[in-house]
């Protein structure tokens, strides 16, 4: 992929996450560790998203994901009635600021293998990246370009 800083690039990936953020509605979904990933998953089905934020006392301390529940749940022969989040979840959560860059973002989201990334402000959670949302900035920003 071409970084914004090279000659000719099309698209630069050296704005910031905070670029993608402003185009997303700004609706963010946790769950509690004591959830149980049943209630979890439905909540995830009914919002569309694949991926819930875990908070207690108002600080981010996990995320699920639908991967979280395919190879932690599914694979393991675990009921999701009776398994809670906090079994779960991926912890500690691996996350990028908004003056991050998107170029970062990526970087982190390829090297780690992961499709999702909160985006804290200090300790607030202030959104959540997925890699849909980044192909669709892209998308967006080419099709800004070639309209020239």
């Amino acid at each position: 992929m071409e970084s914004g800083n090279q000659p000719g690039s099309a698209v630069n990936l050296n704005e910031p996450v905070r670029s993608i953020l402003a185009n997303k509605a700004h609706l963010l979904w946790s769950i509690s560790p004591e959830t149980t990933v049943f209630e979890t998953v439905s909540m995830m089905s009914e919002k569309h998203i694949g991926a819930a934020l875990v908070v207690s006392a108002k600080q981010l301390v996990g995320i699920v994901t639908e991967r979280d529940y395919a190879r932690k749940v599914i694979l393991k022969g675990r009921q999701s009635r009776h398994t809670r989040v906090d079994e779960i979840m991926s912890s500690p959560v691996l996350y990028v600021t908004p003056s991050q860059t998107i170029e970062e973002c990526v970087h982190l989201m390829s090297s780690r293998h992961i499709r999702h990334l909160p985006v804290l402000e200090g300790e607030r959670t202030v959104g959540i990246v997925s890699i849909g949302d980044i192909i669709n900035w892209l998308t967006h920003l080419q099709f800004e370009i070639l309209r020239g």
